[in-house]
């Protein structure tokens, strides 16, 4: 009796970690900073200048024209080159997760730097390095000063290395401030290989926000070398502004930036859908996002698969193929998944969610990646997807119609906030209560 009590206990507190990311459990009301403006001519900050102090804290220049650029940035990763006999895909049944590491505290979120060290984010604005099976005791970034993490849905949210990181150093962070708003910023590594220079931080954007949730905070380059930055709709419950609707606010969508600018500012790649669009922000990909915690690129097909936290009775995943149009529409407001969450909504006109389930299996949805590893070939071609409140791991594969499957693979293991993936393909599962496992057949 007492132990099964003590298991509720530990339940029941996990699960109230990050309440607020379970749109159906979120306050009323929550503190309110400033919001945005909504800007009648789009723009944005070329003016941050190199420097060696520590971050400042500017907000967004509105004062400039965006800039435009005709080409792509440098050293965009070659396509894949597919093999001459296709690995076969079939949906897997289950999972085994084997643990890699524990003792890390609030990680969010893993990644690698083109090479078999593991980079580990931890929420209160670390960054730790696994390398040859050891956690080493020196962080790779100690950013805890000007990262914010009070709320649950706050601190250092995301990471990304340069893809020409090998040769120019630089990687970009995604974090909340101690005012509450979004900051990309980019750093660059000491001499030390394993040693971030702290003093070489250079805030990109800054993007104020009107509530403490749903800051996304995924940053991933994709297969065309552009950053893309995953934005909430800036909080609350149900959008009360109206931010995944309005592409004249950089809340609610998926940014696309070109970030090879010597000083350290961006400019906006020309086949952005919205540079022309003088009531829109330039800066915008795709919208229609609640807060798309987690996102990521198929590092074979190149597709982009987002997973978006529901409000009061699904989550859901969604799927843009390689060459889909920008611009894209995913419904949020008007939809949640592929319900309509808004009277007199059409689900024709928007992009329609390829996996979803429902708030009594879960609470906040945290996306993964398919797996393109070569350790285990029988995951070849499934994308996984974990609930953070009960746990639960699905299996999520495309049939050759080209419909989609869901299978639970995996049961209870409560507290997953990522994915993470490594240089070699192979996928892990982040929990917050500071372990690391490996996915296996």
């Amino acid at each position: 009796m007492e132990l099964s009590m003590r298991k509720f206990i530990i339940l029941f507190s996990l699960a109230l970690l990050l309440l607020t990311a379970c749109g159906g459990e979120e306050p009323a009301e929550a503190t309110a900073v400033p919001p945005e403006p909504t800007l009648a001519q789009p723009a944005i900050n070329t003016a941050v200048p190199a420097t060696n102090t520590p971050l400042p804290a500017p907000i967004i220049e509105e004062t400039s024209e965006p800039t435009a650029t005709d080409a792509p940035p440098t050293a965009v990763p070659p396509s894949p080159t597919p093999t001459e006999t296709p690995i076969p895909e079939n949906p897997v049944s289950s999972i085994t997760l084997v643990p890699v590491v524990s003792g890390l505290v609030q990680p969010l979120y893993l990644t690698h730097a083109f090479d078999d060290r593991l980079f580990i984010v931890e929420q209160a604005g670390t960054i730790r390095i696994l390398q040859n099976g050891e956690l080493l005791p020196t962080p790779f970034l100690n950013i805890m000063d000007p990262v914010g993490s009070n709320g649950n849905e706050q601190g250092l949210l995301g990471l990304a290395f340069h893809p020409n990181y090998q040769e120019n150093g630089y990687f970009f962070v995604d974090y909340t401030d101690v005012n509450g708003r979004t900051n990309i910023a980019r750093y660059r590594v000491s001499d030390d290989p394993n040693v971030a220079d702290p003093d070489s931080g250079q805030i990109l954007l800054t993007i104020p926000q009107p509530f403490e949730n749903h800051n996304g905070g995924m940053i991933a380059f994709g297969p065309d070398g552009y950053l893309y930055i995953g934005m909430g709709d800036g909080g609350s419950q149900g959008d009360p502004n109206g931010n995944g609707q309005n592409t004249g606010t950089l809340l609610g969508s998926i940014l696309r930036l070109d970030v090879d600018s010597a000083d350290g500012s961006y400019t906006i790649p020309s086949d952005n859908p919205f540079i022309n669009d003088a009531n829109a922000r330039p800066e915008v990909w795709a919208y229609g996002v609640r807060n798309p915690w987690r996102f990521s690129f198929d590092r074979l097909t190149n597709d982009l698969f987002i997973a978006d936290v529901g409000q009061d009775t699904y989550e859901e995943v969604d799927w843009l193929p390689a060459g889909t149009a920008a611009g894209q529409n995913l419904g949020w407001n008007y939809m949640e998944a592929n319900h309509c969450y808004r009277a007199g909504c059409n689900p024709a006109d928007f992009v329609p969610a390829i996996f979803e389930y429902d708030h009594t299996q879960g609470c906040s949805i945290s996306g993964g990646y398919i797996y393109r590893g070569e350790q285990f070939l029988s995951l070849y071609g499934n994308y996984f997807a974990a609930d953070f409140c009960l746990g639960t791991i699905w299996g999520v594969f495309q049939n050759p119609d080209g419909n989609w499957q869901s299978t639970v693979v995996h049961p209870g293991l409560i507290g997953i906030t990522s994915f993470g993936e490594d240089v070699n393909g192979e996928l892990y599962v982040v929990v917050r209560t500071g372990e690391i496992l490996q996915i296996r057949p």
